[in-house]
């Protein structure tokens, strides 16, 4: 076992209070994470009741003011869901643990699926803003884990096969173009420089951002299955030759909400049902 920065009970504190306070009788099996520009999603869940993430015991501050920091429990698609509008990223201060806390939360509410939704930089030749890249794998860069438990953790299958299959049947019949690829997480919170780019395409990424990661690696840690899908809100660097912004990202986020909405409240039904 690895000994962990943040203490067990701290886990724990944190998932009776939401479950106190949200969901006493049921805790929803199933969370979704909106990234940036896409948190408006949380308006649309029925029968909602909400806690901000300051008044969980020992959740991390949310910084970005493009994540708003509340936790939700109710109904979307008729499913019982959390949804949480932000989270957390290592260029906050915040160590890999601590920026994935929330899943070991989870794990001890008893959640099984997890659906990650970031913002990312598209690298992959012929990709526009407004795709969405459903992620088949990941490129992580730099030191950390998010483990708390077993060590060494197979990560061959955290993009869950079955939920990645799902999600492309869904976008075929909702003729929403959909597109398999590899995520590269890069810490931030600069942005990453042409050469970078360039060595980042040479690598195999087809996108890159600076969250998910450390959330996936401990889903898989957890046994929790994921799926993650990327909103391409820009060309990451050099490949347009104008400077990249966070206004451009969180307006392009804006513009795509219909489409990753509407899809994620068709694939909602379809894991569930998939899980039985």
């Amino acid at each position: 076992m690895q000994q962990a920065a943040i203490p067990a009970s701290f886990y724990e504190e944190a998932a009776a209070y939401i479950r106190e306070t949200l969901a006493p009788e049921a805790p929803p099996d199933t969370a979704l994470v909106l990234g940036s520009g896409l948190s408006a999603l949380a308006g649309e869940l029925e029968g909602a009741a909400a806690i901000p993430y300051a008044h969980i015991p020992h959740f991390p501050r949310t910084t970005n003011a493009a994540h708003p920091g509340v936790l939700y429990a109710g109904r979307l698609a008729g499913q019982e869901v959390f949804c949480f509008t932000g989270r957390w990223h290592c260029y906050e201060g915040y160590t890999m643990e601590q920026a994935a806390f929330y899943v070991g939360v989870l794990a001890r509410l008893g959640v099984k699926s997890l659906l990650l939704t970031n913002a990312a930089g598209g690298i992959r030749p012929g990709c526009r803003p407004g795709d969405i890249m459903l992620l088949a794998d990941h490129i992580k860069l730099g030191p950390g884990s998010p483990l708390t438990g077993p060590r060494f953790v197979d990560m061959t299958r955290a993009y869950d096969p079955a939920y990645r299959q799902i999600a492309l049947e869904t976008a075929a019949e909702m003729q929403l173009p959909l597109w398999e690829g590899v995520y590269l997480y890069a810490p931030g919170p600069q942005y990453e420089t042409p050469a970078e780019i360039r060595a980042f395409r040479t690598l195999g990424a087809d996108a890159v951002g600076m969250s998910t990661v450390p959330e996936v690696i401990a889903a898989a840690g957890e046994g929790i299955r994921t799926l993650g899908l990327s909103l391409i809100t820009n060309l990451a660097a050099g490949m347009t030759g104008q400077p990249l912004s966070d206004d451009e990202v969180l307006a392009e986020g804006q513009k795509a909400f219909g489409n990753m909405s509407a899809f994620l409240k068709r694939l909602l039904p379809a894991i569930r049902q998939e899980r039985g």
